[in-house]
């Protein structure tokens, strides 16, 4: 494998095809030398890519990504968001293990379907695949994801949502927020600045979700009794579902009641695949 292929898109490609190998074994281990056949690689290199991406090793790296991880998250990281420290909605604290500051369009202005604002765009490499970022000069706005870097799909539902703004392609404008976002800061410490375009409600709800610590999950009804609205169970779940800053306001951490996975705008693969990560990467801190 030549080492210019050994991107984070790379690694992602290889745990989604391990993910549905998983899947399809139906809950019967699978030992490295089955699970690196099926995937067309030798166990070294298949090994290697795993603990690079995962943090794990390929044998603990499958319970996170079994069918009931979710439950296990449930009963063992569940954050009640009316008690959770809500240090970092002022914009000062230091959210899911990245350093975030935001701050909101005026409903006004979102009203206006985002005219007279400029949204800068560009791809990038991500843990979970090719991604879509979307900022203005107050920060980033949009965060997508696509199987393939220039998927206009992807373009189209992102820029679809302030359907009056104009859209500019430069990606080295937004290279050290999309860098930052993704783990691989230029300046430590540095905020990262969120620029949340979105109605009222909806930022309310994105709101909460910043208050959801890495490897943690809640609910959407915890969700909607943190912004005091607990009967919005479904208003809430449509609102997460409109997240547009995917992975930075972390909509893949929200799970329903039942223990299910529930939604997720870019494909379930792509939230099993975050909680997975997330969840190994807090467990080798903490062992």
């Amino acid at each position: 494998m030549r080492q210019e292929t050994e991107t984070p898109a790379y690694h992602y490609g290889v745990i989604a095809r391990a993910i549905a190998r998983i899947d399809a074994a139906g809950g019967t281990a699978l030992p490295l030398d089955r699970l690196a056949a099926d995937l067309g690689m030798s166990p070294a290199h298949f090994q290697r890519v795993f603990s690079r991406w995962a943090g794990v090793s390929p044998k603990r790296y499958q319970q996170y990504l079994t069918l009931d991880h979710a439950r296990h998250l449930l009963a063992d990281r569940f954050t009640v968001l009316e008690t959770a420290d809500a240090a970092g909605l002022s914009g000062g604290g230091r959210l899911h293990d990245l350093f975030l500051r935001w701050e909101a369009m005026s409903p006004g202005d979102y009203a206006r379907g985002g005219e007279g604002l400029t949204i800068r765009w560009g791809w990038f490499e991500s843990p979970f695949g090719p991604a879509l970022v979307m900022g203005t000069d107050k920060g980033i706005c949009g965060i997508g994801f696509a199987e393939e870097p220039g998927a206009p799909a992807t373009l189209e539902d992102l820029a679809g949502r302030w359907p009056k703004a104009r859209f500019v392609e430069d990606p080295m404008a937004l290279r050290p927020w999309a860098l930052a976002a993704f783990g691989a800061e230029e300046r430590p410490g540095e905020a990262t600045p969120l620029f949340l375009i979105g109605a009222p409600f909806q930022i309310k709800v994105w709101e909460a979700l910043l208050n959801v610590p890495t490897g943690h999950v809640t609910t959407y009804s915890e969700i909607a009794g943190a912004i005091g609205a607990p009967q919005a169970v479904r208003a809430v779940g449509t609102a997460v579902g409109r997240n547009p800053i995917s992975w930075l306001i972390p909509c893949h951490r929200a799970l329903r009641k039942s223990g299910g996975l529930g939604g997720y705008h870019w494909g379930l693969p792509v939230k099993r695949a975050m909680l997975a990560w997330e969840g190994a990467r807090a467990d080798a801190r903490a062992s």
